[in-house]
């Protein structure tokens, strides 16, 4: 079991990219998406997102005991959160433009991980790598929902 964890924790190998892993696994997850998202019921991708988080603290938990705390690979936090992150925006004529937007906003904020985010890492096992991706995630998700009303009209 801890070999399928650690398959599914690190994007089916994405995660063991040299360079900016985490970039990777986002940029994969937004172009796998860009076909689909224009006509996407935001129920079914809700169902998937709450599947992913789920698969994804069991395997991110399962994964450290391999890989090591938050270790680089582990990226299905970052499948999860770009996921997150166009859940039922509106795309409104420009799909590419807000699902570019998305990529950076998310990064951004992963990376940087402002107050709250930053704390949520201390949670135990699979929840500290997933929790900061999914904060990150709502924030990019109200960020976007904010662009597409007052910016993208």
């Amino acid at each position: 079991m801890r070999r399928l964890a650690v398959l599914l924790a690190t994007g089916l190998g994405v995660g063991y990219i040299p360079v900016a892993p985490a970039s990777w696994a986002s940029l994969a997850t937004a172009l796998c998406l860009l076909p689909f998202l224009p006509r996407l019921d935001p129920r079914i991708l809700g169902t998937v997102i709450v599947a992913v988080i789920a698969l994804g603290i069991w395997a991110a938990g399962e994964a450290e005991r391999s890989l090591g705390r938050d270790a680089r690979p582990i990226v299905i936090d970052e499948i999860a959160g770009m996921l997150l992150a166009v859940w039922a925006v509106p795309l409104g004529s420009r799909p590419l433009v807000m699902l570019a937007l998305a990529f950076v906003l998310f990064r951004c904020l992963d990376v940087w991980k402002p107050s709250p985010i930053r704390q949520s890492q201390r949670l135990p096992g699979g929840w500290g790598v997933m929790v900061d991706d999914i904060l990150a995630a709502a924030a990019t998700n109200l960020l976007l929902r904010l662009a597409a009303v007052f910016v993208l009209r």
